[in-house]
């Protein structure tokens, strides 16, 4: 509660006049160069606010007195580095992928370019270095649905996978079990003879019934023990690696409802020496044949 003020005793500074649970509030001044500094902030401040773009409006923003703006040194700092790289980009996207590869200098620059791309475009999806993730492949892997040579890589990165492009890659797996095609017996029968093909646990007696229904309905895409075939998009069953999981669940899954996975078609949206460069890059990731 308020009370008159008074000098401590201790430390002879005068009170505020406060006091709360016997203890008194010294008032104890700032530290004069505390004040001027507070103050030279506030007026730097001010001069600031003159020099340079600061107060926003309705329609716009004040620009500043000196009419700077980082915006533009952003932009030439760009233009310079695009006229920098602009004819090894020019040399790529005129250079067949042989050419690129037997150029030590150009291969390293495509496959760094590819890297950059790479981190901006895909690697939302397909991860940093291209781990992937469920439902996203792996691309450092030797495990390709569509192939993996350059130039594969280079038509699914232009084309896209079941997207709006007309020569887009294209395929529809058979939904087994929401179209009756199969009884749930048979599907987890099916899905145990798959999980046998690559050594992961499964019911023997199961895969023994599903390995003719395997042939009856797999085996002309993903071929004889699973082999897979990337001309038609089939994955390999064989391997130990899947693209939305290996458990019988997610295997039976897949069976009765099938999957259908999007890759959006990057021909619009990329030029062709980038294109190019991402395809150099992807390969080069350690799996690509």
């Amino acid at each position: 509660m308020p009370t008159k003020i008074e000098k401590d005793s201790v430390t002879g500074t005068e009170t505020t006049g406060h006091e709360w649970d016997g203890i008194k509030e010294l008032n104890t001044p700032l530290p004069k160069w505390w004040i001027y500094t507070f103050y030279a902030t506030i007026a730097f401040s001010l001069v600031y606010y003159v020099l340079y773009p600061s107060i926003p409006g309705i329609r716009g923003y004040f620009a500043g007195t000196l009419g700077y703006d980082q915006r533009i040194d952003v932009a030439n700092d760009l233009a310079a580095a695009q006229q920098q790289h602009a004819p090894y980009v020019t040399r790529i996207g005129q250079a067949s992928l042989d050419d690129i590869k037997a150029d030590p200098q150009l291969y390293t620059f495509a496959s760094t370019g590819g890297r950059i791309a790479f981190n901006n475009n895909c690697a939302g999806c397909h991860q940093v270095g291209g781990a992937g993730a469920k439902g996203y492949p792996n691309l450092a892997d030797d495990d390709w649905i569509w192939g993996g040579k350059v130039e594969e890589i280079i038509q699914t990165i232009r084309h896209g996978v079941r997207s709006a492009d007309a020569d887009t890659r294209q395929n529809a797996m058979p939904r087994f079990g929401l179209d009756g095609m199969l009884k749930r017996n048979e599907i987890d029968d099916v899905a145990n003879y798959v999980l046998s093909l690559s050594g992961a646990k499964h019911d023997a007696a199961a895969a023994g019934r599903g390995a003719p229904i395997y042939a009856e309905q797999c085996v002309a895409c993903h071929g004889e023990k699973g082999v897979g075939n990337p001309e038609v998009g089939a994955p390999r069953l064989s391997d130990g690696i899947w693209l939305y999981g290996g458990d019988l669940k997610s295997v039976t899954e897949s069976i009765a409802s099938a999957r259908a996975g999007m890759m959006p078609s990057w021909g619009e949206r990329l030029d062709e020496a980038t294109i190019k460069m991402l395809a150099v890059y992807v390969h080069g990731l350690g799996g690509g044949k």
